[in-house]
């Protein structure tokens, strides 16, 4: 605790925080703990799908509706804790932890169950009211662990406000020890039927944000560790939930110390924030890899059956359609001809696939002469693109078209293709003066 209350001073003498560096800062905090506490609980987008949606308000790549509005939800749940705890002279009520979770699921829905005996069950979902049915979870060793009843929920979330006011009034505990005191004393009741894992992780963040901490995040990577230390304290306090609704700082000295760790990170980086340093993580490479190369990570390989398609449907389609459209001028040079067949050379990166159009004219004393390559270029590795180009001979590109390799090549990039060969046939043959009237 005493290197906290250090870092904690220290982060102190750094307020008021440069603007831009707080920004970088809030930002960090608010994808880093919305697609945390949202991903502990099963939400399935991904860091990057979660950036943007919350940063840019876009949706990429397939995501599940539910899971695209609960990380909505969570976000104005977490704006709402935030202007809550800079009112100092609001006490903490029943009424905003009811709000908070109307919040975060927007509304009531049923869930529809099967029961071993393959008979089925459903049960409506309140959002914003206490439960109406028990809940319970089922432990490594296959036991199942109660919470409070629903009859027993209003008293006891009355006992939690009104020991959480007093005891913030007292200051007898620290910011993190009351914060751990309260997740861990909530969980226990776990008055909701669903979202009680998301409520207690914003709660406490109001806490510690409500006394001049930086927010944490609880990684979902650690996930197993966080509740570890939940059950840990569970065996201390025993299995009866007032027990648990009515824990002592001595019975859940496990959680203090795996929150403390969490709070020391979240000082760490903020006070390197504040100083305007760098503040990634040590992850965070993996975030930034799967943000920019979302569209191609976990995609298949591509194999000899994808290649082929895309040489036969696509690349072979688009060589017909430049020789059809091309072929009437070719009368004009003396030859004009295709490559007679599709060349191929690879490398262990690439697959590299090209026709070409020779064209020749002889002008009597002036033999000139040019040749187009239409290029396909399969990739491997993680990009696992399809590129098309052409260009004039080997040399420059004339025309750079790049898709996902399960993506089809539309018409209009057909299309496209073909008059980028057209007028760089037309620029060549007017630069040549007349060359059309004295083949006449």
């Amino acid at each position: 605790m005493n290197k906290i209350e250090t870092l904690f001073k220290e982060w102190q003498s750094l307020q008021p925080v440069k603007e831009e560096y707080q920004q970088r800062l809030d930002q960090k905090f608010m994808l880093e703990f919305n697609y945390n506490s949202n991903h502990i609980e099963g939400n399935t987008l991904t860091y990057g799908q979660t950036e943007m949606l919350l940063m840019f308000g876009k949706v990429v790549d397939e995501a599940n509706m539910k899971d695209l509005e609960e990380m909505k939800a969570s976000n104005v749940g977490l704006k709402m804790v935030k202007e809550m705890a800079l009112d100092k002279e609001q006490p903490l009520t029943e009424y905003f932890i009811r709000t908070l979770h109307k919040t975060l699921l927007r509304e009531d829905y049923t869930v529809y169950r099967q029961l071993p005996d393959g008979t089925s069950t459903s049960y409506v979902v309140h959002a914003g009211q206490y439960k109406t049915r028990p809940n319970s979870v089922i432990t490594a060793t296959g036991e199942r662990f109660e919470y409070a009843s629903p009859e027993e929920t209003p008293a006891l979330m009355t006992d939690l406000l009104q020991w959480y006011n007093q005891a913030e009034t007292e200051g007898t505990m620290t910011p993190l020890e009351l914060a751990s005191l309260f997740h861990y004393r909530y969980i226990r009741i776990h008055p909701f039927e669903d979202g009680n894992g998301r409520i207690s992780r914003l709660m406490v963040n109001y806490i510690l944000y409500r006394h001049g901490y930086p927010m944490i995040v609880v990684k979902s990577a650690d996930k197993t560790n966080y509740l570890t230390a939940l059950n840990r304290c569970d065996v201390t306090t025993g299995p009866v939930p007032s027990d648990g609704a009515h824990a002592d700082l001595s019975q859940i000295t496990p959680f203090v110390d795996y929150m403390s760790k969490c709070l020391f990170r979240a000082l760490e980086i903020s006070i390197k924030g504040a100083k305007g340093e760098r503040i990634e993580e040590a992850d965070d490479w993996k975030k930034n890899l799967k943000t920019k190369y979302r569209n191609q990570i976990n995609k298949p390989e591509v194999t000899d059956d994808i290649a082929n398609r895309i040489l036969d449907d696509d690349f072979k389609t688009l060589l017909q359609q430049i020789d059809k459209e091309l072929s009437e001028f070719y009368s004009v040079f003396t030859s004009a001809y295709w490559t007679p067949s599709i060349g191929n050379y690879t490398t262990s990166e690439q697959g590299i696939y090209y026709s070409d159009i020779n064209f020749y004219k002889d002008f009597g004393n002036i033999k000139s002469s040019f040749s187009i390559r239409i290029e396909l270029t399969i990739q491997q590795f993680l990009y696992k693109t399809t590129i098309y180009n052409v260009r004039y001979g080997s040399g420059s590109i004339l025309y750079n078209k790049q898709y996902s390799y399960d993506e089809r090549i539309s018409e209009q990039d057909r299309t496209d293709m073909v008059n980028t060969i057209g007028k760089y046939l037309n620029s060549f043959i007017e630069t040549k003066g007349g060359f059309i009237t004295n083949n006449n």
